[in-house]
């Protein structure tokens, strides 16, 4: 008797275990990264657990856990996600200019516009402003990362149609993102005092004049 009770006990655990497997990944990053930002934007960074943000998507901790071990990995993807679409979305604008050196400035100020009055970006940087400071003093991240590759794609296209300046293609795309980036972490307290646009209409002047031949 006690074997055939060990016996449907196992059996039970693991029909339960191959349920919390299928409900795992019935359920999309997305709905997850949507409820991680959720508790984000109403709680700060540091305050948001892996238990609220499995509350707030209506999923079980373990569905949560087998997706993303820890708070640290399922920000890292809500940031990649939420600042990469708005990078390559800001890489659309000026599509139809006639140069890559134009369509890399309307770019470039369209992404500082984007990030700096992007909600989840605000509020990083009003809740955790020093969760942003490794990112700026130690090392590139992800989004960086990405930022930088397309800021490199226009500059080869720049040399290409002739109207971007011949220098070091590492160093150029680096300098153009740490320019970027300032105006983007920037840009609200900037402008007490100086009207956004203005700062903006600088910020293209100088990316123009900084790359033209």
């Amino acid at each position: 008797m006690d074997d055939e009770r060990h016996s449907e006990s196992r059996a039970a655990s693991a029909l339960a275990d191959t349920r919390s497997r299928q409900a795992s990944t019935r359920v999309s990053d997305d709905v997850l990264l949507d409820a991680a930002r959720s508790c984000v934007l109403d709680r700060g960074v540091r305050r948001t657990t892996l238990a609220e943000i499995a509350r707030t998507a209506k999923v079980s901790r373990m569905t949560l856990y087998r997706r993303f071990p820890d708070v640290r990995s399922v920000l890292a993807a809500l940031m990649t996600r939420e600042f990469g679409t708005l990078l390559w979305q800001a890489s659309e604008e000026g599509g139809s200019a006639a140069t890559a050196r134009e369509r890399l400035v309307l770019s470039s100020v369209a992404a500082v516009r984007a990030l700096a009055s992007n909600a989840l970006m605000r509020t990083v940087l009003d809740k955790d402003a020093e969760m942003v400071l490794p990112y700026i003093v130690e090392r590139l991240g992800t989004t960086q990362r990405f930022a930088e590759g397309v800021i490199s794609s226009l500059l080869k296209e720049g040399l290409d149609d002739g109207s971007i300046r011949v220098a070091d293609e590492a160093a150029q795309a680096r300098t153009l993102l740490l320019v970027i980036q300032s105006f983007a972490f920037s840009l609200r307290p900037a402008a007490a005092g100086v009207a956004e646009d203005k700062l903006l209409d600088e910020l293209s002047h100088l990316l123009g004049a900084a790359l033209r031949p």
